[in-house]
C-alpha cells in the first residue's frame, strides 16, 4: 500500500465513523473483508491455529489477531472513543421559539470551536419490538440537523478577551422552530431509514453530535489532514491497517479501545479485562500466556502534541514533535507514559533499519502530563510497553490537524516488528 491509498482510505474511514460504535462496525467489515473469523464473547472459542478472528464487546472496542500459536506477539493500542458532545437522556427543551437539545461534554474538549460549526446526531439506540426483544441499531442522521450560535459580539463586549463557556447553559445545539417537535418519533424516523419499522417502544440511546465537514487535505502541498477524531481514530485506523497487511504466522493482536478520554475505567476500556480476557482464551495454559507475555511488546498509539508554531513556549524546546517529522515517543518520568529505555530502543532500531524517522516527546516539567492506555494496559498486564503519538495541532478541538506523512510512516513501523 503507498501512502496516496493509505491516506484515502484515512479520510474515508474518519468521516464515515462519528461514534466510536461506528467505528467499531467498520473496523469489523474490514476484518470480515481481510479474511478475520468473528468470535463472541459469551459462545465458547474453538482457536484453529493459522487462522486469524476478532472479537467486540459493547459494539465499542474491538480486537483483532492472528493465532500462529506462538510468542512475540506484536500489539498495538488505540481508542475509539472522542471528546464530543452527547446528548442526555431527556434532551429536548422547548423555549425562546425554538427546540434545542441539553447535552453532556464528553471528555476533555475545547468548547469553543463548537460554535457555528453544522452539526449531525449519530449513536446507538435500543428499542422493543413486537415480539418483546430488545434490539440495538446505530443512527446517523448524516445532514446539519443542530448549531449552537455564538451570542454576537455586540451582546459580549468580551469575548475577544476573557470569554468563558457555562457547559450547562451556553452549550446548547438548537434544532428547529417547530414546537411540535417530538424527539421519539425524529429517532423511529431515523430507524426508518434503516428499514427498521418494528419499533413498540423506544428505551435508552448514547449518541453524540458531530461536525459534518467532511475529512479533507489541507496546505500547499496537501502537507495536513483536517478532521473530527484524529485523536485517536487516526491510531485505529493505522493500527487496522497494519493487522491486515501482516500474514497470518506473524504473531500481532490489535485493540481499540472505549472510553479512554473519560479514564478508561469501564467493561469497553483499556481498564476494563476485555484484553486480558481475549489472551486468557488464547492462551488457556497459564505458563504457555505467561510465556507469550514476558515476550511480547504492547505499542501504544496515540496522538502527539506537535509544538505549536504560535505557541512554542508550551513545548520543552528539546522535545517538541514537528509534524511530518515522524512518529512520536512519548517518555514521562512519572509513569504517565509507559516507555522505558529497552522498548524505545526496539522502536528506534526497528525505524532505523527502515530509515523512518521519529521524535521524541517529553511534556514541560512545569505543566501536567496527559496519560494514554499504555500505563493502564502495562499494570494490567505486566507487557512490556511503548507509547508513541502522531503529532498533532489542535487536539481535542471538533476539527484536528495531523501530517500527511506520519501515520503511514507509524504504518511501515509497526510492520517491521513483524519481519
Amino acid at each position: 500500500m503507498n501512502k496516496q491509498d493509505f491516506n484515502e482510505g484515512l479520510l474515508g474511514f474518519l468521516d464515515a465513523s462519528p461514534t466510536p460504535f461506528h467505528a467499531t462496525l467498520n473496523m469489523s467489515m474490514m476484518f470480515e473483508n481481510a479474511g478475520f473469523i468473528k468470535l463472541a464473547e459469551e459462545q465458547k472459542w474453538k482457536l484453529v491455529q493459522g487462522k486469524k478472528y476478532y472479537v467486540t464487546r459493547n459494539d465499542s472496542s474491538i480486537i483483532a489477531f492472528t493465532y500462529p500459536k506462538s510468542n512475540n506477539y506484536t500489539m498495538v493500542g488505540a481508542h475509539t472513543d472522542s471528546p464530543n458532545l452527547k446528548l442526555k437522556p431527556n434532551p429536548v427543551i422547548k423555549e425562546h421559539g425554538v427546540v434545542k437539545f441539553g447535552v453532556e461534554p464528553y471528555g476533555g474538549l475545547l468548547l469553543n470551536p463548537w460554535f457555528d460549526r453544522d452539526l449531525s446526531l449519530a449513536g446507538r439506540v435500543s428499542y422493543l419490538n413486537s415480539q418483546n426483544i430488545i434490539k440495538d441499531a446505530l443512527i446517523d442522521a448524516k445532514k446539519a440537523i443542530a448549531i449552537i450560535p455564538s451570542l454576537a459580539i455586540h451582546l459580549d463586549d468580551k469575548a475577544n478577551k476573557d470569554r468563558t463557556v457555562n457547559k450547562q447553559t451556553d452549550m446548547c445545539p438548537i434544532l428547529t422552530t417547530n414546537d411540535d417537535f417530538e424527539f421519539d418519533e425524529f429517532i423511529k424516523w431515523q430507524l426508518s431509514k434503516l428499514d427498521i419499522l418494528d419499533v413498540k417502544e423506544l428505551y435508552a440511546n448514547e449518541l453524540s453530535f458531530y461536525d459534518t465537514q467532511k475529512a479533507s487535505h489541507i496546505g500547499l502541498s496537501d502537507d495536513f489532514i483536517a478532521s473530527a477524531r484524529v485523536d485517536n481514530l487516526l491510531s485505529c485506523y493505522t493500527g487496522m491497517l497494519s493487522i491486515c497487511s501482516v500474514s497470518d504466522d506473524k504473531p500481532m493482536l490489535f485493540i481499540a479501545s472505549d472510553h479512554e478520554e473519560v479514564g478508561s475505567e469501564s467493561t469497553s476500556g483499556a481498564g476494563g479485562s476485555f484484553l486480558e480476557n481475549t489472551l486468557k482464551r488464547m492462551y488457556s495454559d497459564y505458563e504457555e500466556y505467561m510465556n507469550m507475555i514476558s515476550t511480547s511488546i504492547m505499542i501504544s498509539a496515540d496522538n502527539a502534541h506537535a509544538v505549536h508554531p504560535n505557541y512554542s513556549d508550551k513545548h520543552d524546546k528539546n522535545h517538541a514533535p514537528h509534524v511530518n517529522k515522524g512518529s512520536v515517543i512519548k517518555v514521562n518520568a512519572n509513569q504517565r507514559y509507559a516507555s522505558n529505555s529497552k522498548t524505545i530502543s526496539r522502536f528506534m532500531n526497528v525505524a532505523n533499519s527502515l530509515n523512518e524517522p521519529y521524535q521524541e516527546f517529553v511534556t514541560r516539567s512545569d505543566m501536567g502530563c496527559g496519560s494514554t492506555i499504555g500505563p493502564i494496559t502495562a499494570t494490567r498486564l505486566g507487557i512490556d510497553t511503548l507509547d508513541v503519538g502522531l503529532p498533532t495541532f489542535a487536539m481535542h478541538s471538533i476539527r484536528e490537524l495531523c501530517g500527511s506523512e506520519d501515520a503511514y510512516s507509524l504504518y511501515k513501523i509497526i510492520l517491521g516488528y513483524s519481519d
